[in-house]
């Protein structure tokens, strides 16, 4: 009973320490929830004899709680196809200055396209590295693939897009071309 009393006074002690590491790995509004996830994994613990410094326990515990979280969210935006529909929509909808400057709405259009149009291990990939930026090995664990199977969808992705890019472009050039054609000849 007295290591319990000490735990949970450090517990006590600890809470803005372990919200601080929280908040590096979850959102905003996610944070509390953890910090109490933690005092109530802390209660289950049935060895708590065992524990040598409650202080480390906690912070670990709060941290795995924390990457738990995130995975689980992470891996509900990847696996439903719904989402990735949604997601895809809201990626191609998305208005951000840098795009915006960066390029057109037409090229910003279709890449949309060619994301949309990979096989759907391969789009999963992609976005995981393109949009969001994890490592290949952050998505080798999260996908439950290989490092080299995540290496071969990201060039497959990438050589997919760039050549879907590339035939928007010649169309785009050929309608141009035409364009000015009917309009008043051919410009030479």
């Amino acid at each position: 009973m007295l290591k319990e009393t000490l735990i949970y006074k450090t517990y006590l002690a600890s809470r803005e320490g372990i919200a601080r590491v929280v908040s590096r790995i979850v959102p905003p509004h996610e944070i509390e929830d953890i910090v109490q996830e933690t005092y109530v994994r802390l209660c289950q613990v049935e060895n708590k004899e065992s524990i040598n410094s409650a202080k480390s326990f906690m912070y670990k515990m709060a941290r795995n709680l924390a990457l738990d979280h995130q995975k689980r969210a992470n891996v509900r935006l990847v696996d439903s196809v719904d989402d990735w529909h949604e997601f895809e929509k809201a990626l191609c909808d998305r208005h951000d200055e840098v795009y915006d400057k960066a390029i057109t709405s037409l090229e910003f259009d279709n890449f949309c396209e060619a994301v949309r149009l990979l096989p759907l291990q391969c789009r999963k990939v992609f976005v995981l590295k393109k949009v969001y930026g994890y490592s290949q090995r952050e998505i080798a664990e999260e996908l439950e693939l290989s490092e080299s199977t995540v290496e071969k969808h990201i060039s497959q992705g990438i050589k997919r897009c760039t050549v879907f890019m590339r035939q928007a472009q010649k169309g785009k050039t050929q309608v141009s071309a035409t364009t000015s054609g009917k309009r008043g000849g051919a410009h030479e």
